[in-house]
């Protein structure tokens, strides 16, 4: 018998899903030629990015699993309660770091990794604020991680406006997750309508955002073209 059963089926189904698109990410990502004309990367940028975003895929659907451990079963103990919460919070935290590395690959390139370490400071930064006055806990940390989700977002809208062809689908599977976040702040007796609890809608509506998120990091990319051998 589970403890919390829907918040745990709910978080199996999007470990699930997560994992699996994980694995399909796994293959090497398609490249056509000849390039975009608005915009074009290397074929080693493209790879680079794609370790990231299945990276990221990969920690966030093992903490969905690991929440679904949570929820079923850790739940019976308070002893361990908190401090599994805390475990599962940092595996978000690593994937939406991994998330952050993707978008400045993409939006920047590369080489920006003193970019990536600015704007991975901001929601560190922000937690050892909270801490030093006595604030601390997972709740705070998981709110600091929003500040870096708007620093993605704020990429992509450069990227937008470079006419960057990723940047709209993201854009959509950004505000999507966003969305099913925002579902956890609903009234138990809107979400009890449909049996649910507002944790189970979230797990359920993320599903949507990671789905859009992997159309859109899968998608055929465009490469500018490698230079021809020199003939003699």
């Amino acid at each position: 018998m589970l403890a919390e059963p829907a918040p745990a089926l709910s978080d199996l189904a999007l470990g699930l899903v997560v994992v699996l698109l994980a694995a399909r990410l796994g293959r090497p990502p398609a490249v056509h030629r000849p390039p975009a004309p608005a915009h074009h990367q290397s074929t080693d940028e493209i790879r680079s990015a794609s370790r990231y975003w299945r990276t990221s895929f990969w920690w966030a659907g093992i903490a969905a699993l690991a929440g679904f451990i949570h929820h079923g079963f850790v739940k019976f103990s308070d002893r361990w309660d908190e401090p599994s919460w805390a475990v599962i919070s940092a595996m978000v935290v690593i994937a939406v770091s991994y998330l952050l590395a993707a978008t400045v690959t993409e939006v920047l390139g590369p080489r920006h990794h003193r970019t990536f370490w600015l704007l991975r400071s901001v929601g560190i930064v922000a937690y050892a604020c909270l801490a030093a006055t006595g604030h601390a806990g997972v709740t705070a940390l998981l709110a600091c991680e929003s500040l870096t989700m708007v620093s993605i977002l704020i990429l992509w809208g450069v990227a937008a406006r470079r006419r960057n062809p990723m940047a709209g689908p993201m854009i959509i599977a950004l505000a999507a997750s966003g969305a099913a976040a925002g579902t956890k702040a609903l009234d138990p007796n809107v979400t009890g309508r449909v049996a649910l609890d507002p944790t189970s809608v979230y797990h359920l509506a993320q599903i949507v955002g990671m789905v859009l998120l992997y159309f859109t990091v899968s998608a055929p990319r465009r490469a500018a073209p490698e230079p021809s051998p020199a003939t003699g």
